[in-house]
């Protein structure tokens, strides 16, 4: 095996989500087999990412610029507001390229067992932005986790004082799906979320 800095690479890699350390070992060697084409290019880019990269101060996305260009986008309808847990999930969102408003970022979920709490999320900033008078929608885009139930929930009851239509994305069977294929809560939440053709 390769010396300490390379173990140390290794390391770094093994921490990133879906890689372990056999895969970490395979990615690892790949950079430096291909060293000018992949291994220069992508610390160049990491060393980048890591100085210009900043968090938006309005919905909490990842951009070089703050507000970042969603929020800066005259085009988008601000008169909705997409509430979601993670930035991963306003990614998701854009790549389905369905939806037009504006996001925010909550950072996360409501969890007891982990010790996360109202004041942990960015729900005041939710709620500042809401009541701004341009929201008139608020779509709540959380997991059908129990977490990210709980959390819909929560931020529900707190929009409802403030007037605004607070919608939640259906949940049950997805395209494609086989109802013998499905679990209990996903055929209950599709049933109770049935509507009229």
């Amino acid at each position: 095996m390769g010396g300490p800095d390379i173990e140390r690479l290794i390391g770094l890699v093994a921490k990133l989500p879906g890689l372990g350390p056999r895969s970490a070992r395979r990615v690892v060697l790949a950079l430096l087999k291909r060293r000018e084409a992949l291994l220069a290019p992508l610390a160049e880019a990491l060393r980048a990412a890591a100085e210009r990269v900043r968090t938006c101060s309005r919905c909490g996305n990842l951009d070089t610029a703050d507000p970042c260009a969603i929020c800066r986008d005259e085009r988008r309808d601000p008169s909705v507001l997409c509430v979601v847990e993670d930035v991963a999930d306003l990614w998701a969102m854009e790549r389905a390229g369905v939806f037009h408003g504006r996001y925010h970022v909550l950072g996360g979920t409501l969890s007891a067992l982990d010790g996360v709490g109202p004041d942990d999320l960015d729900i005041r900033g939710l709620l500042a932005r809401a009541g701004d008078g341009a929201v008139q929608e608020v779509i709540l885009a959380t997991n059908a986790t129990v977490d990210g139930q709980t959390t819909a929930h929560y931020v529900a009851e707190r929009l409802s004082e403030r007037g605004l239509t607070v919608t939640r994305l259906a949940h049950g069977v997805p395209i494609g799906g086989e109802l013998e294929y499905l679990d209990e809560g996903t055929l209950g939440a599709a049933l109770k979320s049935r509507r009229a053709l």
